[in-house]
């Protein structure tokens, strides 16, 4: 499995206070050893405009935003729980024509 990491989702990382990143990253790596995991509470975000959307828990408030296609995560944002909602609401990935990149 191909575990991949997005820009913005570094970028929102650094936003955090250095203990919710602790726990962030300790929880991309439990998700990366077994995504299958009860205890990541995986949800897929229904009322995102891209149906390939998920949440991922890292704490009570704390949300990891994945897009999953193909057996490929991609960690793409991390905030806590309503902002990170927020941001999967309207956005949707798709490969461009011309490179394949997403």
């Amino acid at each position: 499995m191909d575990f991949r990491i997005a820009d913005t989702f570094t970028d929102s990382l650094a936003r955090l206070t250095g203990d919710e990143q602790k726990a962030v990253k300790t929880t991309a790596f439990d998700l990366q050893m077994n995504a299958a995991s009860p205890g990541l509470s995986l949800r897929k975000l229904d009322a995102a405009k891209d149906k390939n959307f998920w949440s991922v828990r890292v704490n009570a408030d704390l949300r990891v935003i994945i897009h999953k296609m193909s057996g490929s995560p991609l960690l793409c944002y991390v905030d806590h729980h309503d902002k990170a909602y927020d941001w999967a609401a309207w956005r949707r990935l798709e490969p461009r024509a011309t490179t394949g990149a997403t």
